[in-house]
């Protein structure tokens, strides 16, 4: 079955889809469903493709689950790693410590939250998904307000 691919720049809640990561050690941007091409990344310089604002994000939540066979979700076989793109020589994946956010264990959630008393945000361009197996991944949803 094909997932939807939701387009709710504005939110309040933007579902991205389960992203996979096909080979441990290479990770994958959260982004890369609903944005591929990186149009609105604050790293790409505007074009035609540009919104005219960048997302901002005030909540971003992993959920350590994959797609089943038939129905539903089920755990992932391993954990699964919400990482920063490395820096220097530094790797940016599961085992570049200096860029791991946060480890997600097998059917866990993790919840990257702004301080709403500043009304900070985050850019979900800046996060990226490891896992230890193949085919693991993070259910991943945008909370914008």
């Amino acid at each position: 079955m094909t997932a939807s691919i939701q387009k709710d720049l504005q939110g309040p809640d933007w579902p991205l889809g389960f992203i996979s990561v096909a080979t441990p050690g290479t990770p994958v941007g959260i982004m890369s469903l609903v944005d591929p091409n990186n149009y609105n990344s604050p790293s790409t310089p505007s074009s035609v493709n540009s919104a005219e604002y960048t997302v901002r994000a005030h909540q971003i939540q992993f959920q350590g689950y994959k797609p089943g066979a038939s129905h539903g979700m089920i755990y992932n076989q391993g954990f699964v790693y919400v990482v920063r793109k490395g820096v220097a020589s530094g790797t940016g994946n599961r085992d570049d410590s200096g860029s791991i956010v946060a480890m997600i264990a097998p059917g866990q959630t993790y919840f990257l939250d702004a301080a709403p008393i500043n009304d900070n945000t985050w850019s979900p361009y800046r996060y990226y998904i490891d896992a230890d197996n193949a085919t693991d991944g993070a259910l991943v949803t945008l909370i914008i307000q």
